[in-house]
């Protein structure tokens, strides 16, 4: 990882520079497949089917065969996603919107009416090795808000993944990935129902296509590589490098980036993660992505950390925190790996990049439900709000508005 002085200001702008600017010819490339599945419906999806994720119909995955490939999971990875989905679980009933009845005034009453979507698609990838993790992240939230029918699509669902849609209670599994199976979801097909909202990450197929939906089906948010900030003044080099590293693996485009005012623990990390980062992605992205910055104060250090706004924060110590933070996610302390976030405190993995933490944080309960308000007026009420009323409504120049209270009060 190379070093950079936070004086450098080139290399700071090019450190905090986020990459969106949008490839038109890979746009147009994912469109074209999204447009094919609209249009042709199973017989377009089952060709992409075929060629991309190498399966054939049906790609509905049947409950026997589940439950039979969930079986093969072994029994500790199977305790693993049922201590892991009860925390998820117990941070997500905290995290739900919660129903009131306020009187504003006599004869006016305002509800608020909590009541969850009602259906979801929850994609999980299929890459190299199988991810359990963004299905629990997912589909248990969905189902902790109430939503009835949450549909899991995966381009390949192994023993694991199966486990975990189990454990989740999650409604049908379909064997499908990439921008075909996010179109299936976004615009249904004779086999696979049109969900309400969309959910959970992918690679750059399944991001421009969630983009591309968008204005017919709400996703969670547009999800690039994925990133680490660590910010220390001290601690043990050796662990510092191992979440850089951790991070690394995740894909090669994977931002990792260690920001420190201590010029000689930033040399030992240095050191210590080419020693741990020799994996083939984990390399790729620590030279491409991954940074190490000199500042010269701890505030100086966190400034950095939230104009970068990265998906994950480590902080090494409490009074750093005691600031507005920029964040997706923020973990406080040696021992709070971020690696533990990922699978079994209970917090939400599926998080905003790219500053996407800026304006929202990561999946929650609240993202599968509809808040509305519910608003009850007598008539002695309406003759209350109608000095506030019919001021403003004219103000405006929309009479017909203040008419269609006078016509009430009459």
């Amino acid at each position: 990882m190379k070093i950079i002085d936070a004086g450098n200001r080139r290399a700071i702008a090019d450190l905090v520079a986020h990459d969106t600017g949008v490839d038109r010819t890979f746009e147009r490339r994912v469109r074209g497949i999204v447009d094919r599945v609209r249009v042709g419906g199973d017989a377009a999806l089952e060709g992409f089917a075929r060629r991309f994720d190498d399966v054939t119909p049906p790609l509905e995955v049947p409950v026997d065969e589940i439950r039979r490939l969930a079986a093969q999971a072994t029994p500790d990875v199977r305790r693993a996603l049922r201590a892991a989905a009860r925390n998820i679980a117990r941070v997500a009933a905290r995290q739900m919107p919660k129903h009131f009845d306020l009187p504003i005034a006599p004869g006016v009453m305002v509800e608020q009416r909590v009541e969850p979507i009602a259906s979801v698609g929850c994609y999980v990838p299929g890459g190299r090795f199988p991810l359990p993790s963004s299905l629990l992240m997912t589909a248990v939230p969905a189902r902790v808000a109430g939503v009835p029918d949450v549909i899991v699509v995966c381009p390949r669902p192994e023993p694991p993944v199966m486990a975990a849609a189990i454990e989740a209670g999650v409604s049908r599994v379909f064997r499908m990935g990439g921008a075909h199976a996010i179109a299936a979801l976004a615009y249904g097909t004779a086999s696979v129902p049109r969900v309400d909202k969309i959910v959970g990450p992918g690679n750059r197929y399944v991001a421009t296509a969630k983009a591309i939906v968008a204005a017919d089906c709400a996703i969670d948010f547009y999800a690039g590589p994925t990133e680490i900030v660590i910010v220390a003044g001290g601690g043990r080099a050796d662990w510092i490098a191992a979440d850089l590293v951790a991070q690394a693996e995740h894909d090669p485009e994977a931002r990792s980036v260690f920001i420190t005012w201590n010029a000689a623990l930033a040399t030992r990390v240095a050191e210590a993660v080419s020693t741990r980062g020799r994996g083939d992605v984990a390399s790729r992205a620590l030279a491409a992505h991954g940074a190490i910055v000199v500042t010269s104060t701890a505030d100086e250090a966190m400034t950095l950390a939230n104009r970068i706004a990265p998906e994950h924060l480590v902080v090494d110590r409490e009074p750093l925190t005691q600031r507005p933070l920029t964040a997706g996610s923020v973990f406080i302390g040696p021992f709070s790996a971020q690696a533990a976030g990922d699978y079994a405190i209970g917090s939400n993995h599926v998080l905003p990049t790219a500053g996407a933490a800026r304006f929202r944080g990561g999946l929650s309960a609240a993202d599968f439900v509809r808040v509305m308000s519910v608003q009850r007026v007598t008539r002695a009420g309406l003759a209350g709000l109608a000095p506030t009323i019919l001021p403003l409504a004219r103000a405006e120049g929309l009479t017909a508005h203040a008419d269609s209270i006078e016509v009430r009060l009459k």
